[in-house]
C-alpha cells in the first residue's frame, strides 16, 4: 500500500471495529471471565491483544498498537502516558546500575534531566556526544545503549544514523531513537537497524495538540524486555486518548505535507531576512547533517529554527510577545503555528558549544494561510528591529 491508503487502513481490523468504521472505545479496569482457565489463558496471550486487566489494555489500545507496529515494521509496540514516559521507560528498560549511556548532546532538555537526574541516581552513568559524529571513540567496555535524536528538537541537528547503529551493531549494543520528527511516515528507525524507536504521539501523531501520549516500539530482540519492563513500570495510557491518537493517525500524509510546504514557504522568506545568519531547517543545507537528512527522510514538516545574528533578549522578546497568529508554547506538531524564543534552551550542551552571540527562535508551522504567517513575522522583524536602533 502507498502510505496515504496505509493510514487509512491501519488498527481497523474487524475485531476491534466490529460493523462500524472505527475501532470503538473500550474503557476498562477489571475484566471478568467466564473461567479460571479463561483467565489463565488471556494473561499467557500478552503478545495477541488478549483483555487481561486495563492496565495491560483493551481493544482500543490493541487497535492502536497493532497500527503501529505495522507503520514501524515492528515486533511490538507500547503505549505510554506522555512521550518524556515513553522515553525514560524505553532507557530503564535496557540499563542496570553500572551501566553506561551515550546520548546526542542536542537531546530533548527532559531527556537530559531524566539521565543526569534519574538514572544518575540509580547508578547509571552518561556522556554525551557531538550529534554531528558517530561516537564510536565514547563507546566503553560498559556502555549499553546509544540514544539518537535526529533532527533535534532545537538546534535541528541531523545524525548519520546509519553509522551510528553500525557502530552500536559492531559492540552488541541497543539503539533507541526519538522519532518524533520524522513519524514513521518519513523515516522507518528499525528499517535501518535501530532497536527501539520512540514517538511522543502528543506531537504530529495526534495532531491537534490535545493529547499528552508515548509510543515506543521495538524489534522483535529487544520487545520482550521493552514489554515486560514497561508493564512492571506501571505505566499505561486512557484509551480515549489512544483512540483520538489513531483518529489523527488517518489524516498524518495530508497535514504534514502541508505543513512541510508551508514551512518551506515561511523558510525561504526568512532566509532573505537581514537579521537572519542561518537557517536551521532539516530541508536547506544551511542545516547541519543535512546530507543525512537527504539521504534517510523522505521529507521534512513544519518545525525549524532560525538562528539570529544577535542574541537581544529585548529585541527577541519584542519579536515573539505581539505574534498575532503565532502562539507562544511549547510542543509542536498540531494544527496550529507556535514560536518559542528558544536561546536559553540551545546553550545547555555539555559535548558541543552553542555559539551564544546568537539567536534562536524555534517554529511549529501549522495549517495557517502561509501568507497570513508570513505578515505576522514581518511585523515581528519590524518590532524586533525598533528594539535594535
Amino acid at each position: 500500500m502507498k502510505d496515504d491508503t496505509q493510514l487509512v487502513a491501519v488498527g481497523r481490523n474487524k475485531k476491534y471495529t466490529g460493523s462500524a468504521v472505527n475501532p470503538r472505545i473500550a474503557r476498562a479496569s477489571t475484566i471478568v471471565f467466564d473461567s479460571v482457565e479463561e483467565m489463565l489463558a488471556a494473561g499467557r496471550e500478552k503478545d495477541n491483544g488478549a483483555e487481561f486487566y486495563g492496565r495491560r489494555g483493551t481493544a482500543t489500545t490493541f487497535a492502536f498498537t497493532e497500527a503501529m507496529c505495522e507503520l514501524e515494521q515492528a515486533a511490538g509496540c507500547y503505549v505510554y502516558p506522555c512521550g518524556t514516559s515513553a522515553i525514560t521507560a524505553s532507557l530503564m528498560s535496557f540499563l542496570s546500575a553500572g551501566d553506561h549511556l551515550l546520548v546526542v548532546d542536542s537531546v530533548y532538555e527532559p531527556t537530559r534531566e531524566f539521565c543526569d537526574g534519574t538514572l544518575a541516581r540509580y547508578g547509571v552513568e552518561t556522556s554525551y556526544y557531538d550529534p554531528l559524529i558517530i561516537p564510536e571513540a565514547s563507546i566503553r567496555e560498559n556502555t549499553k545503549v546509544i540514544f539518537i535524536e535526529s533532527p533535534g528538537s532545537l538546534t535541528m541537528e541531523v545524525q548519520d544514523i546509519v553509522g551510528v547503529v553500525a557502530a552500536a551493531k559492531a559492540h552488541g549494543i541497543t539503539t533507541i531513537m526519538d522519532n518524533t520528527y520524522a513519524t514513521p511516515l518519513n523515516f522507518k528507525p528499525l528499517a535501518v537497524g535501530v532497536d527501539i524507536s520512540v514517538h511522543s504521539a502528543t506531537k504530529y501523531l495526534s495532531g491537534h495538540s490535545d493529547v499528552m501520549l508515548g509510543v515506543a516500539s521495538a524489534n522483535q530482540a529487544h520487545w520482550p524486555q521493552l514489554q515486560a519492563r514497561s508493564y512492571e513500570l506501571g505505566l499505561c495510557a486512557s484509551v480515549d486518548d489512544i483512540y483520538t491518537t489513531l483518529r489523527g493517525i488517518r489524516t498524518l500524509g495530508v497535514r504534514m505535507r502541508e505543513q512541510a510546504s508551508n514551512a518551506q514557504l515561511i523558510a525561504e522568506w526568512l532566509a532573505e531576512q537581514p537579521e537572519v545568519d542561518h537557517l536551521r531547517h532539516p530541508n536547506f543545507s544551511s542545516c547541519p547533517g543535512y546530507e543525512y537528512f537527504a539521504r534517510d527522510m523522505s521529507a521534512s514538516n513544519g518545525l525549524f529554527s532560525v538562528v539570529l545574528r544577535q542574541n537581544n533578549p529585548a529585541a527577541i522578546n519584542a519579536l515573539v510577545d505581539g505574534m498575532r497568529h503565532f502562539k507562544i508554547g511549547f510542543s509542536w506538531g498540531g494544527y496550529e503555528s507556535l514560536i518559542l524564543a528558544a536561546s536559553e534552551f540551545s546553550a545547555r550542551r555539555t559535548a558541543t558549544a552553542w555559539d551564544e552571540s546568537k539567536g534562536l527562535i524555534r517554529l511549529s508551522i501549522g495549517l495557517e494561510d502561509p501568507q497570513d504567517l508570513i505578515d505576522d513575522l514581518n511585523m515581528a522583524f519590524v518590532r524586533y528591529r525598533e528594539v535594535l536602533r
